[in-house]
């Protein structure tokens, strides 16, 4: 099952795909795709993500692969709906998107082990998180001007049930930047996997309900500028659909 959150008529609504097309809310009404805002399509709670998780991205950041997994939090006011639009501050010389799988948690966990992790699984979404490489200090230690920022963190469209994923070690991933495609992986190249950082990630902190863990990317990021229309795929979860913007766009000279 496929479920969205979005703004309509001064109400915040839970949707799905209409069968002729738009969204169905769950009073009954159809609505075009255009005529809602689309929020982060569950209520999210912490925010995990990995960095250097593919070591075909690591390699091209020049980076050996890592004996533990590169994770840092992220707040709430970095998330965006799907048909956002991201800022690009103007001064800045490389900014870049990062197609994730994202799972979210369905059950609280705690030293959960790797052969029960998929269990506390709900389900999955696509996220788009945006890094600004000029800010980066460290890329063990990604800082908060490129990790955190307003508006960076795209979710979306859809959440999915986890019994509607088949296999979500075995997902092609896809970037296109005003229409070409520039990024393409596969989940069964990350260097950590779900269980993994599942067990990993609750042996020394409770997963939560609505938590949601950003897996990393793989390798073909490359710099956006304003106007760019950038898309991600998951084979089975959607096309996440974002724009880049500028400075004015957001009332800053």
């Amino acid at each position: 099952m496929k479920t969205a959150r979005v703004a309509f008529s001064g109400a915040i609504h839970t949707a799905s795909p209409s069968k002729g097309g738009g969204l169905c809310l769950e009073d009954g009404r159809i609505v075009a795709d255009e005529d809602v805002v689309w929020l982060p399509p569950f209520d999210v709670g912490t925010i995990i993500a990995l960095g250097l998780n593919y070591a075909s991205h690591a390699k091209e950041l020049a980076f050996n692969a890592q004996e533990e997994p590169l994770a840092f939090l992220k707040g709430p006011g970095t998330l965006l709906g799907h048909r956002g639009a991201t800022r690009r501050p103007a001064d800045v010389k490389f900014m870049h998107y990062e197609c994730e799988l994202a799972v979210v948690i369905g059950r609280p966990g705690k030293n959960v082990a790797r052969a029960d992790a998929m269990r506390h699984v709900a389900g999955y979404c696509i996220a788009n998180d945006y890094a600004i490489r000029d800010y980066l200090e460290n890329w063990y230690r990604p800082n908060l001007r490129v990790k955190n920022r307003d508006g960076a963190t795209v979710l979306g469209p859809w959440f999915v049930d986890a019994a509607d994923v088949a296999d979500p070690a075995e997902l092609e991933l896809r970037t296109f930047v005003n229409g070409k495609l520039s990024q393409q992986g596969n989940t069964r190249d990350l260097i950590f996997d779900i269980p993994y950082l599942i067990e990993y990630l609750s042996s020394f902190m409770t997963l939560a309900p609505g938590d949601v863990i950003l897996t990393g990317t793989p390798e073909g990021v490359v710099n956006v500028m304003p106007g760019d229309e950038v898309v991600c795929e998951i084979d089975g979860l959607g096309r996440l659909v974002n724009s880049i913007a500028a400075d004015d766009a957001f009332g800053r000279p």
